[in-house]
């Protein structure tokens, strides 16, 4: 390191902790000086830190700190829209004033987001083309003001708008359902652009602008994905990269690159291109049948190999795609309109495009929400080519989270994530975690259930589960593998106990995980969302329950795909997607419990797989290492003390 970072890191993290009230961990110092050193090295460096570590604080110092000093940007990428307002409102600005004390520069941070986190004031006042209209509720009898709920929404938002200088659905208090947010916002191809007649006023624009100038950006993992995977240049030159949450990179980012076309979408289409600009859209339509005949026959589930018909039916659809691409290209109509039917189209070509990939090297699979309703689902198997020649490149990234390491070792996730394929080296690192979970926490492992089946949780489990939250009395978090799991789960829980019982899809999840923690002796249980999404410190958390490893269903399209092309190759598929997959779980789903140095509890896992299995080993080097035991009288006896410690 450079003899100033050297000399201002260790004074500017001392400040940022101080002035929230606190002293440098252990963890959170070598995190800092670690990620300092791969930033002046220029190298990438994975972290592997535990909850309560501080992590935020632990890269944005060296980041912030090295951009001061050197006038060069930075970026952050999340997973998660609450973490980019945490480092924004909270984080940020104490690193910024720190860096400022030391070095005389003050930086200027911004979050970038997708385009339809942003109210559209030209949708929004009734200028932007709309299926339906915002006040369909309205009695004509009534006057002028909105009958109906979705109207007096409309009218609130048109009010927030005018007085918010940010646009953003993060600061909108209280919050509005996905179905009136709908009626406020557009998604980027929607946009009029240049063409919009409010587009100096326009939220979304002022953002990127902004974000285009500052001085360190926090982004998330999709808008990250979509740099790295379309090579566009949303961020500018950017020298330095963190990434947070990084056990969701590659998910996330292969998730943002899949495109979907259907029938109805080609119809949709067509139907735009008609009314916009009177272009004659019969080719296209056909088109649009002939892929929904060829998709009608097709089962549910990947392609391992392209049908001829549907080929065919692809091609045909290629051809007016491209030709109604010129077409509105050549046409004379006004600008707007114009802009609206070109992104109705390109949404089709970029699909298509997706499709002409090399099939080898993509994922293509059928769906359908009802008969006649298919989709077909096409991306990238693959996403660490782009994200570690164009994501990352030859400047330094540093990737964070609490679960990095599974079965003990690093190259898994970097392999993901792209930094096996990155010019420049990498390394691993675990600062470990503030808490001492042999101290804390107790795993207890039910050998003695039956292992479990596809068909929901045997008898045996469901008394287990029962017996284990009575000699708790409650404050338990109930995570299940599968939906129908967790209905058991919650139906078992609410006829066999007086415990209020929450359940995942009765409610808002923020809401639940609140009336979760307020109440001392309530359970909450679901699914894969809550595995990662609890962040609940005291006793309202003492008992964590996983019903069985979630393992990755063996008929998931993109599951099936990677395990495949892994064999292909010579690997084990299980081992490289399904047994990973589930470790990841595992560790998030463990992690739940201790959330603070003062948390103590216990996690039960009700598959005895986790202690007979070989690949049980793997997933218990991925844990926390908690006190292990397998006796359930033992585990009984600790919640009932740990119950009684009102």
């Amino acid at each position: 390191m450079s003899e100033d970072l050297v000399g201002a890191l260790g004074g500017v993290l001392d400040d940022v902790v101080a002035a929230m009230g606190g002293t440098p961990r252990e963890g959170q110092a070598s995190m800092a000086a670690e990620a300092a050193m791969a930033i002046e090295e220029r190298r990438h460096l994975m972290v592997q830190a535990g909850t309560g570590t501080g992590k935020s604080i632990g890269y944005l110092t060296p980041l912030l700190t090295h951009c001061a000093l050197n006038g060069v940007r930075g970026l952050v990428s999340t997973a998660t829209l609450a973490l980019q307002r945490q480092i924004l409102v909270k984080d940020a600005p104490a690193v910024v004033d720190a860096v400022a004390a030391r070095t005389g520069v003050r930086l200027d941070v911004r979050v970038l987001k997708g385009w339809s986190n942003y109210v559209c004031l030209h949708r929004l006042q009734g200028g932007h083309p709309a299926e339906g209209t915002l006040f369909e509720d309205r009695d004509p009898g009534a006057g002028t003001e909105p009958t109906g709920e979705l109207g007096r929404q409309i009218v609130r938002l048109r009010e927030w708008a005018r007085a918010s200088d940010t646009g953003d659905r993060d600061d909108l208090e209280p919050g509005v359902p996905d179905r009136v947010w709908h009626y406020a916002s557009v998604a980027k191809p929607e946009c009029l652009g240049r063409h919009c007649p409010l587009v100096d006023d326009c939220f979304a624009q002022r953002a990127r602008d902004a974000a285009a100038e500052a001085d360190v950006v926090i982004t998330n993992h999709s808008l990250f994905g979509i740099n790295a995977t379309e090579g566009s240049s949303l961020f500018g030159e950017i020298d330095a990269v963190v990434v947070d949450e990084a056990h969701e990179l590659a998910d996330r980012v292969r998730s943002q690159a899949a495109r979907d076309i259907t029938p109805a979408r080609v119809a949709r289409a067509a139907r735009s291109l008609r009314s916009a600009l009177s272009l004659d859209v019969s080719d296209l339509e056909e088109a649009g049948s002939g892929l929904g005949a060829a998709l009608a026959p097709l089962p549910d589930g990947l392609l391992e190999k392209r049908p001829a018909a549907l080929v065919d039916a692809m091609a045909v659809l290629d051809d007016a795609v491209r030709r109604a691409q010129q077409e509105v290209g050549e046409a004379e109509a006004d600008q707007a309109a114009k802009l609206l039917a070109r992104g109705a189209v390109e949404e089709l070509a970029g699909a298509l495009d997706e499709w002409g990939r090399d099939p080898d090297h993509s994922i293509a699979y059928v769906s359908r929400t009802e008969p006649g309703a298919e989709r077909l689902t096409v991306g990238p198997l693959d996403v660490a080519g782009p994200l570690g020649a164009v994501g990352f490149g030859e400047r330094p990234a540093i990737l964070t989270s609490a679960t990095l390491a599974l079965g003990g070792s690093f190259d898994f996730m970097a392999a993901e994530c792209g930094l096996a394929l990155s010019p420049a080296p990498w390394h691993g690192i675990d600062v470990g975690s503030p808490f001492d979970p042999a101290a804390q926490a107790i795993r207890y492992v039910a050998r003695r259930l039956p292992v479990p089946g596809r068909d929901g949780p045997p008898p045996a489990v469901l008394d287990e589960l029962v017996e284990l939250a009575q000699a708790s009395g409650g404050g338990v978090l109930a995570l299940f593998a599968s939906r129908r799991g967790a209905q058991a789960g919650a139906e078992a829980l609410r006829g066999r106990t007086d415990f209020e019982v929450l359940v995942q899809g009765e409610g808002t999840l923020s809401a639940l995980i609140d009336r979760f923690r307020d109440e001392r002796d309530s359970c909450l249980v679901g699914t894969l969302s809550l595995w990662q999404g609890v962040d609940v410190v005291g006793p309202s958390c003492r008992l964590v329950v996983i019903d069985k490893i979630p393992f990755p269903r063996p008929d998931d399209p993109v599951t099936k795909a990677r395990c495949m092309d892994v064999e292909r190759r010579g690997g084990s598929g299980f081992r490289a997607v399904s047994l990973t997959h589930a470790a990841l779980l595992m560790a998030q789903g463990a992690g739940r419990l201790l959330r603070s140095d003062t948390d103590r509890g216990v996690v039960a896992v009700l598959d005895p797989r986790l202690g007979t299995k070989p690949y049980g080993r793997f997933i218990l080097a991925s844990m926390p290492p908690m006190w292990p035991t397998e006796d359930p009288q033992v585990v009984r006896g600790a919640l009932r003390r740990l119950n009684a410690r009102k």
